[in-house]
């Protein structure tokens, strides 16, 4: 069982995929067309071309585990995207979300670490970039890595379960 894994965010979205036995996440790609509806005619396609059971979207929760305008912008976001697959090929196809909080700062961090980071200033505010292979990662790839860190927390939180289950 194939599950896709998202990061939601204001200009991209982390998209990220487990094995076909659904035990590991790994980052896939982004998605990042500056239009909503756009964004989810992308992750659509890429759930028909993986035969997906369940797409499975970080909730930005606060801290104190409470809802903030960004959670729910991403839950309307959710919403869209399920009515969207709902009224499509991909009927069987669930929705779900999972708690997201802290997951960027893991990428970051994971990233920094396995890559090196260099740092610089831009109008005096220090800025971590971070490093693979002697290149920079922008933004879309944390965002790909946060979306696979999402997505791995749910399926560690799914062992012994068949599917991806309600929420």
């Amino acid at each position: 069982m194939r599950i896709l894994g998202l990061d939601v965010g204001d200009r991209r979205t982390g998209v990220a995929i487990s094995d076909p036995d659904g035990f590991i996440a790994f980052s896939l790609t982004t998605v990042s067309n500056g239009n909503e509806d756009a964004d989810i005619d992308d992750i659509i396609r890429i759930a028909a071309q993986y035969e997906l059971e369940c797409i499975v979207v970080g909730l930005p929760l606060s801290l104190n585990g409470e809802l903030g305008p960004r959670a729910k912008k991403v839950m309307d976001f959710a919403r869209k995207l399920s009515l969207r697959i709902k009224s499509g090929d991909l009927r069987e196809v669930k929705v779900e979300m999972w708690d997201e909080r802290l997951s960027t700062v893991a990428a970051e961090h994971m990233i920094a670490e396995t890559g090196g980071a260099k740092r610089k200033v831009q109008r005096g505010v220090r800025i971590k970039k971070a490093k693979r292979n002697g290149k920079d990662v922008d933004g879309s790839g944390i965002d790909a890595m946060s979306a696979a860190f999402i997505l791995q927390g749910f399926l560690d939180s799914q062992k012994g379960n068949e599917s991806c289950q309600a929420s």
